[in-house]
C-alpha cells in the first residue's frame, strides 16, 4: 500500500550551478501536478513532467526545484553606450563652464566618474547553453523520486496496518451479528406466539390468508441474512485490495460506500438493541476506515 503523502528535498551541484529541489504531495481524488521550475532551462519541464506522471498515478503534488549559478560561471559583459556617454561629456562640459563663469573651481572629473553615470554602461547577459544543467538536473531527479517513494511506501505501510485492524474489527463484529440474530430468533418466536394468542383471543374471525401475508411480510422486513453476507464478502474484498500491489485506493473508497450501506440497512432492521448496537459500531469502525482510505493512492 503506498500513501498519497510524501515529503523529498535534494541538493545538488554540477555544471557550474547548484540547485534544490522540494517535492511534496497530499491526498487528492485525481492527479494534480504543480511545477515550480526555472522557465530558462530549456526542455525541463516537459521531461520533469513526464518522470513525475510515471512514479505518482494519485494525489495533489507540488515540485519546486530553485537553481543558482556559480560566480566564477556569471557571463556578463560591459559595452559602452556611445550615444549616452556623448550626452554625458556634453553635459559635464556645460556643467564646468557655468562653475567657470561663476568663479567656481571643480575637480576634474575622471575616467571611473563617467563610467558610474547612468546609461554609460550597458550590461549584456551572454547566452548560455543550459544543455549541461538539464542534463544534470534530469540524472539528479530519479534519486529524489526515490526518497519520495520511500516515504510513501513507509506510510503506505502504516495504513496498511491500521485498515487492517479495522477490517478484523469490521469481520469480528459481523460475527457477533450473526449471533444476535440467532439469538432474536427466539425473542421472536415468543414474542409473535404472544401477539398472535392476544389477536385471536380478541376476535373469532381471522383470515389466516391475511395473518399468513402478514407474518411473510415480517419476516423479509426483518431478515438480515443477504446483510451480512454482503459484509462478509466485503471483508474478503477489503483483504483482497490490502495484499494487492497496484494502487487500490478507489476501489476502497467505493467499497467504504458498500460498508456504510450494509450497516445502515442492519440497525434499520435489527429489531433487537443488542443487534443496534452492533450495527452502531459498524458504522463507527467503517466511518473511521474511510477516512484512513482517503490517503491511499
Amino acid at each position: 500500500m503506498i500513501s498519497m503523502t510524501g515529503f523529498a528535498t535534494r541538493r545538488g551541484a554540477e555544471a557550474g550551478y547548484s540547485w534544490a529541489w522540494d517535492l511534496r504531495a497530499v491526498n487528492g481524488k485525481g492527479f494534480d501536478l504543480r511545477l515550480r521550475l526555472p522557465d530558462w532551462v530549456e526542455g525541463l519541464e516537459l521531461a520533469v513532467r513526464a518522470e513525475l506522471q510515471n512514479a505518482v498515478s494519485r494525489g495533489n503534488v507540488n515540485l519546486t526545484l530553485k537553481v543558482a549559478q556559480d560566480e566564477s560561471r556569471e557571463a556578463t559583459a560591459f559595452r559602452l553606450n556611445d550615444a549616452n556617454l556623448g550626452a554625458a561629456l556634453t553635459a559635464l562640459a556645460g556643467v564646468e563652464a557655468a562653475a567657470m563663469a561663476a568663479g567656481v573651481t571643480l575637480r576634474q572629473a575622471t575616467g571611473a566618474d563617467v563610467l558610474t553615470l547612468r546609461g554609460v554602461l550597458d550590461t549584456a547577459t551572454q547566452e548560455i547553453d543550459t544543455t549541461p544543467l538539464r542534463t544534470a538536473l534530469l540524472a539528479d531527479l530519479p534519486l529524489l523520486l526515490a526518497e519520495f517513494a520511500t516515504m510513501r511506501a513507509a506510510e503506505g505501510a502504516a495504513l496498511a496496518s491500521v485498515i487492517g485492524a479495522q477490517i478484523d474489527r469490521i469481520a469480528a463484529l459481523t460475527q457477533d451479528a450473526q449471533r444476535e440474530v440467532s439469538v432474536r430468533a427466539a425473542t421472536q418466536a415468543d414474542t409473535l406466539r404472544e401477539n398472535l394468542a392476544r389477536v385471536l383471543a380478541a376476535t373469532d374471525a381471522v383470515d389466516e390468508s391475511r395473518l399468513a401475508l402478514e407474518l411473510a411480510v415480517l419476516a423479509v422486513k426483518t431478515d438480515v441474512t443477504e446483510e451480512l453476507d454482503r459484509l462478509t464478502a466485503h471483508v474478503d474484498a477489503a483483504r483482497a485490495h490490502l495484499a494487492d500491489p497496484a494502487p487500490m485506493g478507489r476501489k476502497l473508497d467505493f467499497l467504504m460506500q458498500e460498508f456504510m450501506r450494509e450497516a445502515n440497512t442492519l440497525c434499520s432492521k435489527a429489531q433487537s438493541l443488542a443487534l443496534t448496537r452492533i450495527g452502531l459500531d459498524l458504522k463507527t469502525v467503517i466511518d473511521q476506515m474511510r477516512e484512513q482510505v482517503q490517503n491511499v493512492e
